[in-house]
């Protein structure tokens, strides 16, 4: 927890289902205030990212079913770029497709989870997923 206090926390939500965003924005606010920028597709993540007047986020959260350039190939442009790959990337989507799950850990996902149906289960999942990157991963400084 002592991480939350030396700097805000800043996550780069890509995810084009509004209703989905919404859930995982409200998710993350009952555990405290978190800098959250929702992106709808991979093109509109990229130009986030390679803003310079952007703040760098601390993890990214990403669907693989999106518009225009998917998660899939979103990952593979982000894990590849010197810049951005030490970023975290969470995939969180609907598919648990064995070829969805294993091409995503091909393209260096940090981690893999299936958006449960479940409000309640969905609701957990995302808040399993910020307390272990707020509270229990180390964040390096902010340049």
């Amino acid at each position: 927890m002592a991480a939350a206090a030396i700097r805000p926390y800043d996550v780069l939500l890509v995810e084009d289902d509004v209703a989905d965003a919404m859930l995982i924005q409200d998710a993350l606010a009952e555990r405290g205030t978190r800098n959250l920028t929702q992106v709808s597709d991979g093109i509109a993540a990229l130009d986030y990212l390679r803003d310079p007047s952007k703040e760098r986020p601390d993890l990214i959260v990403l669907d693989l079913n999106m518009p225009r350039m998917n998660g899939r190939e979103f990952l593979a442009v982000v894990k590849e770029d010197a810049d951005l790959r030490t970023i975290p990337v969470v995939v969180l989507t609907t598919s648990a497709a064995p070829d969805d799950v294993t091409g995503a850990y091909h393209h260096h996902a940090n981690a893999y989870v299936t958006k449960p149906v479940n409000l309640e289960e969905f609701e957990a999942a995302v808040h399993s997923i910020d307390a272990f990157y707020l509270d229990v991963a180390v964040r390096p400084p902010k340049k």
